[in-house]
């Protein structure tokens, strides 16, 4: 690289002033806020006995769930993507060869470590078949770390447990998409 190249910008560091030398607009800035919270309305939940409200309980990340299809078997088809992209690497499968002639692989084996989980949500966006899901179930404790560790069974009693109050994602984008009129098959 040399330094009359035409192609390279070079850029000159801004000059700070007074105030920005001193850090005096960040201070008040920081002060401001400070000011702002200690005269805020305050809300105080005695958990267990009074849940909070969660704003919107179908994008808050909490305990994991295996959902399960029409035939109550388990959707998960065992293509590893959820491991894959899961950056904690809390995620353990063993796949098996299918009984059903609608899939090739079912999981044999499914755990999560969700001690080791962050709760990032990409094992549900890799989830080409909307297996695996995030509930809002928050309350997730366990005196041991064997506890903490889900597998298949529990994952798929989390799915029957929330299933009625948070139903699946195919099934709110079913019901969130609009009907669409039936097409004539031509060319308009």
């Amino acid at each position: 690289m040399q330094t009359n190249d035409p192609s390279i910008t070079w850029v000159e560091e801004p000059r700070l002033g007074l105030a920005g030398k001193m850090y005096l607009p960040l201070i008040v800035q920081g002060l401001t806020t400070t000011a702002r919270h200690l005269v805020s309305k305050k809300v105080t939940v005695s958990f267990p006995e009074e849940r909070p409200q969660i704003g919107n309980p179908l994008i808050y990340r909490g305990v994991h769930r295996l959902n399960k299809d029409e035939q109550g078997r388990v959707k998960c088809v065992a293509c590893f993507l959820c491991a894959t992209a899961c950056p904690a690497h809390c995620i353990d499968i063993i796949g098996i060869e299918s009984p059903w002639p609608d899939r090739e692989k079912y999981p044999e084996s499914f755990t999560i470590d969700e001690l080791r989980c962050i709760f990032c949500g990409m094992c549900e966006e890799a989830c080409p078949v909307d297996a695996i899901e995030l509930t809002s179930l928050f309350d997730l404790t366990g005196r041991s770390r064997e506890e903490m560790i889900f597998d298949k069974e529990k994952l798929l009693s989390v799915y029957d447990q929330t299933k009625d109050a948070e139903p699946t994602q195919t099934a709110q984008l079913a019901a969130e998409a609009p009907a669409l009129p039936p097409s004539s098959g031509g060319a308009s």
